[in-house]
């Protein structure tokens, strides 16, 4: 982006709360990507006349949940409102939300960057329901769409952020963030891939030192972290285009075709005026005691932003590897039963969990809490690297091996004769045949090219299988090369 404008971005997040029930009514929430389509409605959340809708209480605990966690401020009393549109997807023409009198207000969200940290201001926090799904299809000639009504009514929270955010590393940073947070208070499982995240950014430019704002666009419902950053980025060339060229941003809605990686326009964007909120007739003002509140607060686990902190203090692990551990409480929680379990070094076990166990979880698609590798059985492996039953190197293989069938290292080493080999009467045998296979290496050596000494040393291994202690080879390699050189 050209230095002599700035972007100024604001996001509106959408994520589903998962509780039993919808928000509503008594339907149970379903995975929309599995369950038969409209299996989970009823009249309530179908929009037929004459239902009357209840509030789940569950639900407004775990917004609760949310709002506390990001320093928000708590209003006793909020107000639902009917939000008017009509889509296909929304039975009953109108969806019910928070407006004017939401649940929260004025919170912040602290993210990292490689221009540093700061707090990222939200401007309020509360509680909707969603909406349906529509499904498109081109079926040769013929173009129809299909309604499923499964996720209607579903409890929903929108997060909505002042306009802070500058680039689209901000943005991501922000939305990851965000996405921490609510899996560590336990109201949303992050997959964004099912739908239960979805992200909004709000995006317009102006010249660097200028304070109005300029027209903005929407992108809406974004919901992958690259699309996202992706988006953001494209719109923001897009627009800066368009003015150089003499043209006008216009205020719109806009999608993101991940194909052409290039947005396009959807709708002339909406104003508050054109939902014509009033407060929903069918609900009573919802009331939230201070009573309530403090108890959800004592009920929060500790955050991210405390846990970022702690692993640097009591761990000693630098900034970058405790973010890396925080981003997923599971994670952060494996490698905390990692060090519990087994005498393991903090740096040593960041150094597995995030290289080989990260890179076996990224090769078989699977999420910690599907490892069959249990924190103690992974300590148990470092333990005997580091006691040199077995070289760094095997210890990967054994890992790789324990991953898929879930059994000890133990078992492993001893199933595959892994036990590495220290004593320098096994290994000496060893060193003496690489030598004896390789005269011409041996004589180069010999003539001043010290650096065929490692290709020498990496013969010894392989002829070893891995399974000689490199440091006894080392040591068994240079006395030998010694003697010849003093020999000849």
């Amino acid at each position: 982006m050209p230095s002599t404008y700035q972007a100024v971005i604001g996001l509106e997040i959408h994520a589903e709360l998962e509780t039993a029930s919808k928000m509503f009514c008594a339907c149970p929430v379903v995975d929309v990507t599995v369950a038969p389509p409209n299996s989970a409605v009823c009249p309530v959340c179908a929009g037929m006349p004459g239902v009357l809708p209840v509030i789940n209480h569950r639900a407004v605990e775990y917004a609760l949940r949310v709002a506390l966690a990001l320093d928000c401020e708590i209003y006793n009393t909020s107000i639902f409102a009917r939000k008017n549109y009509f889509y296909p997807d929304l039975p009953k023409g109108y969806q019910i939300s928070q407006y004017e009198e939401p649940l929260a207000r004025h919170g912040q969200l602290r993210i990292r960057t490689s221009t540093g940290e700061r707090d990222i201001r939200i401007r309020r926090v509360h509680i909707e329901e969603d909406t349906g799904k529509s499904t498109h299809v081109q079926d040769g000639d013929e173009a129809y769409s299909l309604v499923d009504l499964n996720r209607s009514g579903v409890p929903l929270l929108e997060i909505v952020t002042e306009p802070d955010l500058h680039t689209p590393e901000e943005v991501r940073a922000y939305a990851q963030g965000l996405r921490t947070v609510l899996q560590y208070v336990g109201v949303n499982s992050g997959d964004m891939q099912k739908g239960v995240l979805r992200i909004e950014p709000n995006i317009s430019v102006r010249p660097v030192g200028r304070e109005m704002l300029g027209t903005r666009t929407e992108v809406k419902n974004l919901n992958s972290f690259r699309a996202l950053e992706r988006a953001v980025a494209y719109e923001i060339d897009r627009q800066i285009e368009l003015i150089e060229g003499g043209g006008k941003v216009v205020q719109e809605t806009v999608g993101w075709d991940e194909s052409a990686q290039a947005t396009f326009s959807q709708r002339s964007k909406e104003e508050a005026h054109d939902y014509r909120y009033f407060p929903e007739p069918d609900l009573p003002p919802l009331h939230v005691d201070d009573v309530w509140i403090e108890q959800v607060r004592a009920d929060l686990p500790e955050m991210p932003e405390a846990k970022f902190t702690r692993f640097i203090t009591e761990y000693d692990l630098s900034p970058y590897d405790a973010d890396v551990l925080i981003q997923e409480k599971s994670v952060a929680d494996y490698f905390e039963a990692l060090l519990a379990a087994s005498a393991v070094a903090p740096k040593k076990a960041v150094n597995w969990v995030t290289g080989q166990l990260f890179g076996l979880m990224n090769e078989h698609a699977q999420a910690i809490d599907q490892v069959r590798v249990t924190p103690d059985a992974l300590g148990a492996l470092i333990q005997r690297v580091e006691a040199g039953e077995i070289n760094h190197n095997t210890g990967k293989k054994v890992l790789a091996e324990m991953f898929p069938s879930g059994k000890s290292a133990e078992v492993i080493i001893e199933e595959k004769g892994l036990r590495q080999v220290s004593d320098d009467a096994a290994i000496l045998p060893w060193v003496e045949a690489v030598l004896a296979e390789n005269p011409a290496q041996v004589e180069t050596y010999l003539q001043g090219k010290e650096s065929v000494a490692r290709w020498l040393f990496g013969q010894v291994m392989r002829k070893a299988k891995g399974r000689a202690n490199p440091a006894v080879v080392q040591k068994a390699l240079d006395e030998a090369l010694a003697t010849l050189k003093n020999d000849a």
